[in-house]
């Protein structure tokens, strides 16, 4: 069966040849500004004028919802880019795992590149069918309020850099500054307002969608069970003894880098392999990937590492979703809980898991449980939810699904995955746009929104003008802060 991602690429090869006769065919009718070709045309103008022009008193009332979410929006930005520089400056090991860029766009094929497996994959079809649902209800949205509050629309169109789109509105900007402050704001947080609502929508859809065409297949198995160690207590790495006294992480690091250590160590079978490292304290075994503890070790500060126990999981190379303990079938990570509370340590189990296609077996015996306050025995398995903010977040966004639970379509399921991802990329990109384009800054609608919002406060539009300026200043800042972390974190 062919790939998807061949006919994405076909279908973006063809929408290009597609854009470009189209704009040699309409060149007479385009305006060159800097790199984008703008396209003017009437479309639209009926909807905005009837739209604008008849219901009044109904975007009276939503003019008020928008302005408060545009609020809102812009305050969690900051405290959100805030945040990511104090991650960023802190944790460059943080850094170095979500290996994206913090300033790079969202453009089609991203998560390949930087092989974010927690994200799907993002085709080009999936980036159009977004970006024209985000350009067209945005401008709209503006345009909408325009007419309501009287100002002049001089034309709508579309603007083209290569195969990518853009929409916009062009207003009559004299008559825009002549109007009281409130229907500026109101005019300029009408699209986010806009792509806030269709985020909602979206997501509510993504849930339904989830419901009726996914189905629990099994319990999540991603990390091993894991021990904090300190550093001063590891005597041996792969091997090598460390004769040092009081040594700190770095030392640890360059004792690696000097010996050329290398993850030697197999565990598991034939088919379900794993290599590791090796680490020793005075009465503990523990594993890790090589790469994993470097990354640990390269934080000047840690005092800690999280090292992988010696448990009969990782000495079997279990992998995969758990889908069966004993014949007994496992559903999601509630029925692996219940199951498990039937058995003790030392007791012999066969587990079977499935991993992609393929449908593995092993024999585990129970290890001990450390922490008589966790519900499954120690050893067996856990699901690791939480290992970097943008997980953290996407966990937040996927509601709808129960904790470390695997699903399956119960259809099509390179359709139903098409769908599925489709709605999930169009409720992502429309609050992510909300959000960007609330920052108070020069180039987003959210910097002239605070502009006015100061210069009414402290009735002085210099005033205004000023801790704009500063504002915009500030977060050019955080963005050099946070673009400088990552580079020194990945080099």
């Amino acid at each position: 069966m062919v790939s998807f991602f061949v006919y994405d690429i076909i279908f973006l090869v063809l929408f290009s040849l597609c854009v470009g006769i189209f704009l040699y065919r309409n060149k007479s009718n385009l305006k060159r500004e800097g790199l984008m070709y703008l396209y003017r045309t009437k479309v639209g103008m009926q909807i905005i004028d009837r739209v604008g022009g008849k219901y009044k008193r109904t975007l009276k009332v939503l003019s008020y919802f928008a302005i408060i979410s545009g609020y809102l929006l812009m305050a969690f930005m900051m405290y959100f880019l805030i945040e990511m520089v104090y991650i960023y400056l802190k944790n460059p090991v943080l850094v170095k795992a979500i290996k994206i860029p913090p300033l790079m766009p969202l453009i089609p094929y991203l998560p390949s590149v930087f092989k974010l497996d927690f994200l799907p994959p993002f085709y080009f079809t999936y980036w159009i069918l977004a970006i024209a649902c985000i350009a067209v209800f945005h401008e709209f949205a503006h345009g909408i309020l325009m007419k309501r509050y009287g100002v002049r629309i001089k034309s709508t169109g579309f603007g083209f850099l290569g195969p990518f789109l853009a929409a916009f509105v062009e207003q009559d900007d004299k008559q825009m500054v002549k109007k009281k402050k409130f229907e500026q704001i109101a005019i300029l947080s009408a699209g986010t307002f806009t792509n806030l609502v269709l985020s909602i929508l979206f997501f509510i859809l993504l849930g339904l969608f989830f419901m009726v065409a996914y189905t629990p297949a099994g319990a999540m198995f991603n990390t091993y069970s894991q021990g904090i160690v300190n550093v001063s207590q590891i005597n041996s790495i792969d091997g090598i003894n460390i004769t040092i006294n009081n040594y700190t992480s770095q030392e640890v690091l360059k004792l690696i880098q000097e010996n050329n250590l290398t993850e030697d160590l197999v565990l598991g079978t034939n088919a379900s392999s794993i290599n590791l490292t090796k680490i020793t304290t005075f009465n503990e075994t523990y594993y890790l990937p090589l790469e994993n503890l470097k990354n640990q070790l390269e934080n000047n500060e840690v005092e800690q590492l999280v090292l992988y126990e010696d448990y009969p999981a990782i000495r079997a190379g279990l992998r995969g979703t758990i889908i069966e303990i004993d014949n007994q079938e496992i559903k999601s990570y509630e029925d692996l809980s219940e199951v498990m509370e039937n058995y003790s340590p030392g007791d012999k189990i066969q587990v079977e898991t499935r991993d992609g296609k393929e449908i593995l077996n092993y024999e585990l015996e129970l290890g001990e449980n450390k922490n008589i306050e966790e519900r499954e025995v120690r050893g067996m398995g856990m699901f690791d939810e939480n290992r970097n903010l943008l997980r953290k977040v996407i966990n937040a966004l996927l509601f709808f699904k129960e904790p470390a639970t695997d699903y399956l379509p119960k259809g099509d399921s390179n359709f139903i995955i098409f769908i599925y991802n489709l709605i999930w990329w169009l409720a992502v990109v429309n609050i992510s746009v909300a959000l960007v384009n609330m920052l108070p800054m020069g180039i987003f609608d959210g910097g002239r929104m605070f502009m006015l919002t100061i210069a009414a406060i402290t009735k002085s539009d210099k005033i205004g003008e000023l801790i704009f300026k500063i504002a915009t200043y500030f977060i050019l800042l955080l963005f050099l802060l946070l673009m400088g972390s990552w580079f020194f974190a990945i080099i």
